[in-house]
């Protein structure tokens, strides 16, 4: 198969490695690909493949040669965390996904999708964000190394089609949330954090909740389900060097999604902002056109998927208090 030609579906026996498998992003992979009936999924945890360790990286891929590679692994977190470990984001990030890219060329893997991040574009890009306006603009500063790191994955792409003619393609998602979360009260997204929070707060029956920065800026919010149902999507019938943007084409104030999170959390009480705390970008909003373009629109509402995650979270509960 060259490059241009029209894509084949995965034979439901294709060897596939999902790198960072216990992940948010990456259980949800497993789990649809599962569903979808793919037998021969290869998954490490971090104790087994430690994924900045190159040559145990080259090791892996070499016993185990899978067919496609969904690289899903990554150091993430919300403001804080990328404001206060920016060092350890960018150099760990870049670690991760130059080890396996290199180590999935040697072994010929032919497919290969990198995922990516939202932030990768400038900080006053034009709403909604196409794909042309990567790096167009100066990046948002609390999580620039983050974004670097990415930008670093996307190019790695191009560069190994260009030289090696790989059907390697880089998907960015927006905002993403679902079962498998992180919830730490301090290094979590905005919508675990503030689920948490607000729980906590009905536990407490405190009076309010502080939500950091103004409430204002806008978000856009995927379930990790639909990215994991995008992602297979894509494997099967896109081929491109662009990047490619998968989200649900709608946002909302912070303040109006911490109300949705009260209200399906049944917590009463005042909702306050923290206007000393930093509000990042203004808004996010992703064009997601190219790929409703191409036959794949995502289906959880926001209403639907928060409450899926706050059952799970409620289901969890104990694990996730020694967190």
């Amino acid at each position: 198969m060259h490059i241009g030609e029209p894509l084949e579906p995965l034979d439901r026996s294709t060897r596939i490695y999902v790198a960072g498998h216990r992940g948010l992003v990456g259980s949800a992979l497993w789990r649809h690909l599962s569903d979808e009936g793919f037998s021969n999924l290869i998954g490490a945890t971090s104790s087994e493949l430690d994924l900045r360790d190159r040559d145990r990286v080259f090791d892996f891929f070499r016993l185990n040669k899978p067919d496609v590679v969904i690289d899903a692994a990554a150091r993430v977190g919300g403001i804080h965390a990328n404001d206060t470990f920016s060092a350890d984001f960018l150099s760990e990030n870049l670690q991760i996904q130059v080890n396996v890219m290199d180590a999935a060329n040697e072994v010929d893997v032919d497919r290969l999708l990198f995922l990516g991040s939202s932030c990768i574009y400038p900080k006053f890009a034009d709403q909604p964000i196409k794909e042309s306006s990567l790096l167009t603009g100066i990046l948002e500063p609390t999580n620039d190394a983050y974004a670097i790191a990415k930008i670093a994955g996307i190019m790695q792409v191009q560069a190994y089609r260009k030289q090696y003619g790989r059907h390697w393609i880089s998907a960015m998602p927006t905002n993403l949330y679902g079962p498998g979360d992180n919830f730490h009260p301090e290094n979590s997204h905005v919508l675990p954090a503030l689920m948490r929070r607000i729980h906590e707060a009905k536990e407490q029956r405190a009076p309010e909740v502080v939500i950091w920065g103004s409430g204002t800026p806008r978000r856009e919010f995927l379930y990790v389900d639909d990215l994991a149902k995008a992602s297979l999507f894509l494997l099967e019938n896109y081929d491109d060097a662009r990047t490619i943007n998968v989200g649900v084409g709608q946002d909302l104030p912070i303040h109006d999604l911490a109300a949705l999170i009260a209200a399906t959390v049944g917590y009463t009480g005042t909702l306050c902002q923290d206007v000393t705390k930093p509000d990042g970008t203004p808004r996010k909003l992703l064009d997601v056109s190219r790929l409703n373009d191409l036959g794949w629109t995502a289906t959880t509402d926001l209403h639907e998927g928060i409450t899926n995650t706050y059952e799970w979270y409620l289901t969890h509960l104990d694990s996730l208090r020694k967190k």
